[in-house]
């Protein structure tokens, strides 16, 4: 049985054999694993699970900023990973000059069946990264967003439409490629319940997210999201509009071990070891207790174990070979 066939199974609610899992690093903290290990191929350490290609590219454009391919700026002088938007493509709320690029002549689509052929014991993705809401505040402001949804409706719901119409057609160019699903990122939470609250995330996300998944299905894919925060409260909507995996299952901000049970057969989670308490602050001896209490979770399916982000520079590597260790463990076990 191969990785991509564990993780079938989990995402099915059947029992696998053992707890897939897909372990993140940002690059500081991949840096220790590289000189730990002494390679810059950490596959053969980490066996991770999952793989596949994402939308989220771009170019170097000098004084430690670099430009998306929907055309933000990011400044990655302080954060190396990602970085901070820095201008604003929409300055005013109109989209009169303003086009997406081409989906079907994105860069991720380069090669990209030779990429996946080196992959195919993983379960593959076709992530979507900064995919709607995260997309829309991007070009336009997360200030002046939220004044769009209130002063200037119409046209929020046109830029998230606009939006929306680009990742279908992504994800219909992605079906002709062996992805088992399709993985939007776009962070709705804080620690404390939704950034836009309820009833605008209803209202101007809901309906284009429907169609969006609805995609997805039609091309005969799963949906898998990641979207950070106190969330919770939605998950009987996106169950109900198709949502099959969700990610990352902060243990900061949900019970992960109510809600699995909760939604035991409809819904599958990813993540749940905590990048915020265990693994920083925590022993190597509490990182094992916490990741094999979520494995003993994941026993009869639904589950697959990730820390809940990224894991941060700041962790120990004791705290990393720790997590690797007992999840390779359980497998070979």
């Amino acid at each position: 049985m191969t990785r991509r066939d564990v993780v079938r199974l989990a995402i099915q609610w059947k029992k696998p054999p053992y707890v897939p899992w897909s372990l993140g690093f940002t690059l500081e903290a991949r840096e220790k694993l590289v000189r730990h290990f002494g390679t810059k191929d950490l596959g053969p350490e980490l066996e991770n699970h999952m793989g596949g290609a994402g939308t989220w590219v771009s170019e170097d454009i000098g004084g430690g900023c670099f430009r998306d391919d929907i055309g933000v700026v990011w400044d990655r002088s302080v954060d190396k990973d990602i970085g901070v938007v820095k201008g604003c493509v929409l300055p005013e709320p109109t989209l009169r000059g303003f086009s997406l690029p081409d989906p079907k002549k994105h860069r991720v689509f380069q090669d990209l069946a030779a990429r996946l052929d080196g992959q195919k014991d993983l379960y593959l993705q076709f992530n979507v990264g900064f995919s709607l809401f995260e997309r829309a505040w991007t070009l336009r402001g997360m200030e002046n967003l939220y004044l769009d949804f209130v002063e200037n409706p119409r046209f929020a719901h046109e830029l998230l439409g606009t939006i929306a119409d680009y990742n279908i057609a992504l994800v219909r160019e992605a079906a002709k490629y062996d992805f088992d699903a399709v993985h939007f990122g776009d962070d709705w939470g804080s620690q404390h319940g939704l950034l836009m609250g309820p009833k605008h995330w209803h209202t101007f996300l809901y309906p284009p997210l429907k169609r969006m998944y609805k995609a997805v299905h039609d091309t005969g894919r799963l949906v898998t999201i990641h979207s950070c925060g106190d969330v919770d409260e939605l998950f009987d909507d996106l169950v109900g509009i198709g949502l099959n995996c969700f990610n990352p299952f902060q243990p900061e901000v949900m019970d992960v071990y109510s809600l699995l049970p909760r939604y035991r057969g409809r819904l599958a989670f990813h993540g749940g070891l905590s990048t915020q308490r265990t693994l920083p602050y925590g022993t190597p001896e509490d990182v094992r207790r916490e990741t094999r209490r979520l494995l003993d979770l994941g026993r009869d399916g639904g589950y697959i174990l990730a820390p809940a982000h990224a894991v941060e520079g700041d962790v120990p590597l004791e705290n990393m070979l720790a997590m690797i260790d007992t999840c390779r463990g359980q497998a070979r076990g």
